[in-house]
């Protein structure tokens, strides 16, 4: 079952990023608290979205075991919204049951539903299984694009205008 994320769900997300960031080798990365989280997903201005996938079967029936979160991004091509996933996580155990399908339908539900005409990740290199998950879903890589990302002491020299072109 996916249900939309209500702000009871905040601790549960906040654990889940956790072990999304030890799954993708960077514990120390993950700094977001539970308060940033719910003030991204539910404060005066929503930047961020996140539904929640339950159990339905067996002793865990109702418990989260996964969650998408997402935003709205814009394509200037295309001239309408898109959506960009920015976590899918399911539980190890909980793995192979659906779940992960499950979130990212619900998020083509949205695209279909309100005609955005993207939907969009990144992943991990090295993360197989996912990649050869999406992949059978139909989606596929945007090889001839690079991320590029400024963080840390690099934003806030460009920032503040002490940043040097090289």
């Amino acid at each position: 079952m996916i249900r939309n994320a209500t702000p009871a769900d905040v601790p549960v997300i906040h654990r889940f990023v956790r072990e999304l960031a030890e799954y993708e080798k960077e514990p120390d990365a993950a700094r977001a608290t539970e308060e940033q989280l719910h003030e991204a997903l539910f404060g005066e201005r929503p930047a961020a979205f996140a539904h929640i996938a339950e159990a339905e079967e067996g002793t865990e029936s109702g418990e989260a075991v996964g969650f998408a979160l997402w935003f709205l991004n814009f394509s200037t091509w295309r001239g309408v919204h898109g959506i960009y996933l920015e976590d899918l996580y399911v539980r190890p155990e909980a793995r192979g049951g659906g779940h992960g399908k499950a979130l990212l339908t619900e998020l083509a539900r949205i695209c279909v539903e309100r005609g955005y005409e993207r939907l969009e990740w990144s992943v991990l290199d090295w993360n197989e299984p996912s990649i050869d998950f999406y992949r059978a879903l139909g989606a596929r890589p945007q090889d001839e694009w690079t991320v590029y990302r400024l963080t840390d002491e690099a934003l806030t020299a460009l920032g503040s205008g002490a940043a040097s072109a090289g």
